[in-house]
């Protein structure tokens, strides 16, 4: 069983759009997922201009690999490692953290991420 940073087990982060390195709609990971997509996020559209300046363009829809394209409210299972430096910037989107995998702990306090907890009416 998956769990989340609380050690309980891991909720979806989204099925529409489909995220998850696995594309389950879940956070999980695994040895194959090298960028360690565990971070369950609320796009804002201040972390997706802080991506795309990054080169990592978030939101244009890439139609071969089925990609919707996200937009501000998606949620969606970022690299624990480009929350880091968005938090560090300033601009790091809330999380989820019940949809967020207890692997992001090997990189993260529980501290720094419950500091941009999201809560159900924000």
């Amino acid at each position: 069983m998956n769990k989340n940073v609380f050690g309980e087990e891991l909720i979806p982060c989204s099925v529409e759009p489909i995220t998850g390195f696995f594309r389950t709609g879940c956070c999980e990971t695994g040895p194959e997922d090298q960028g360690t997509h565990t971070v369950c996020a609320i796009m804002t559209e201040e972390f997706l201009n802080f991506s795309f300046s990054r080169g990592n363009d978030l939101m244009t829809p890439v139609a071969h690999y089925g990609f919707p394209g996200l937009k501000p409210g998606d949620r969606w299972c970022l690299c624990v490692l480009r929350w880091m430096e968005a938090c560090e910037a300033g601009c790091a989107p809330p999380v989820v953290l019940e949809a967020t995998h207890e692997a992001t702990l090997a990189y993260v306090s529980i501290y720094d991420l419950i500091g941009y907890a999201w809560k159900s009416g924000d």
